[in-house]
């Protein structure tokens, strides 16, 4: 296989290319083994916990269940697409235009094979939005196996912050999320940068930790020095949604690649309205899509495209100055998640799932 495809990669790398990305499967396959008996397994996605499930299901002969809450194959695409520790060591006359190294090509590939094993094993295969569902289909599940269950969220406890928000709106922006590349901080950080030379009093809150990826941690500090936010862009680090969602204007996601996002149902409860880009199902929490109904809620935010500060600060500003459009967008959001993400909509649909699937395998 070297001889034939990677003859302009050096051999060391290519062998443990391929140790690497075959020593996890032999290592699921062990925790295989001394996995407790059950009646269903149901994994969170595909990847390695989707592989441990498919072969539980085929060993004991169980159904199983997957929920993906984003689409596996697709991000760890994009994250091998950008990665830095894959090197394309060719030299340049052996690279054609837009030819992917063979190295990380073997590792895409690896996930796209093992997605559509995991598929086939599923009994059947949950997704969060009719999007995510049919990019399941384009990937290789069956469409007669795939449904679309939306995330529920406990509206009742976080609709008890509504009564602890200020009565002037709070010139607070919140990006709730990890500080990694998929997240895409540095937009927010540009987009800051624009709000902050038209209403310098606005703040800009990054939530989350900042240990995943300490490099790129350290290039969004540097951004924040390079503009002089230091006032203005504060790194939070963890912190519980609860004490935040009150003191914050808007809720704002920038992610290159998202499923469905919990924290935007959960600051629709709280009353805080959105702004996030055209990824996952933001589109239709924001602007509603599950029906007729739902849409004529009207929108609770703003969703721009990926990677435009511009277009983020002109969101931002246009709700922070326009009173009347923020309280609309808040009371659009108050209403989306009370009528159609409720913590208890989603568990019933799930246990009506487990039952049923378990008197079907039980007959």
């Amino acid at each position: 296989m070297y001889s034939k495809y990677a003859v302009e990669t050096p051999f060391i790398d290519y062998f443990w290319t391929i140790r690497n990305i075959h020593a996890p499967i032999f290592e699921v396959a062990n925790v295989a083994k001394n996995v407790p008996d059950f009646d269903i397994i149901h994994s969170p996605s595909t990847g390695y916990a989707g592989f441990l499930a498919s072969l539980l299901s085929y060993d004991r002969k169980k159904p199983f269940i997957l929920t993906e809450h984003g689409i596996y194959t697709k991000e760890r695409k994009i994250d091998l697409l950008n990665t830095d520790w894959l090197v394309d060591k060719r030299l340049f006359f052996q690279k054609d235009i837009g030819e992917l190294d063979h190295i990380k090509n073997l590792w895409i590939r690896f996930f796209e094979s093992i997605g559509r094993f995991i598929y086939k094993a599923s009994t059947l295969i949950i997704s969060l939005f009719s999007t995510a569902r049919e990019i399941q289909i384009s990937y290789g599940a069956d469409p007669q196996k795939c449904i679309v269950i939306p995330n529920g969220v406990d509206v009742e406890g976080y609709s008890k912050l509504i009564e602890k928000r200020p009565k002037k709106t709070p010139k607070v922006i919140t990006l709730l999320g990890r500080v990694v590349p998929i997240k895409d901080i540095k937009t927010f950080i540009k987009a800051m940068k624009i709000v902050c030379d038209k209403m310098p009093d606005t703040e800009g809150w990054i939530v989350g930790p900042t240990d995943e990826d300490p490099d790129y941690f350290e290039e969004c500090k540097n951004l924040v020095e390079t503009f002089k936010l230091e006032n203005n862009v504060k790194f939070l680090g963890f912190q519980n949604p609860k004490d935040i969602f009150p003191k914050t204007g808007i809720l704002t996601l920038t992610s290159i690649s998202e499923g469905m996002p919990l924290v935007i149902l959960e600051g629709f409860a709280a009353g805080v309205p959105c702004v996030a880009t055209d990824v996952g199902s933001c589109r239709q929490l924001i602007y509603g899509g599950l029906n007729e109904e739902d849409i004529k809620i009207g929108k609770a935010g703003e969703v721009v495209p990926i990677a435009n500060p511009e277009e983020l600060a002109k969101a931002y500003i246009k709700l922070l100055e326009d009173e009347n459009l923020y309280k609309s967008c808040q009371e659009s959001a108050i209403k989306r998640v009370n009528t159609f993400y409720t913590k208890k909509q989603f568990l019933d649909n799930y246990r009506k799932i487990y039952t049923e699937i378990k008197e079907k395998w039980q007959v």
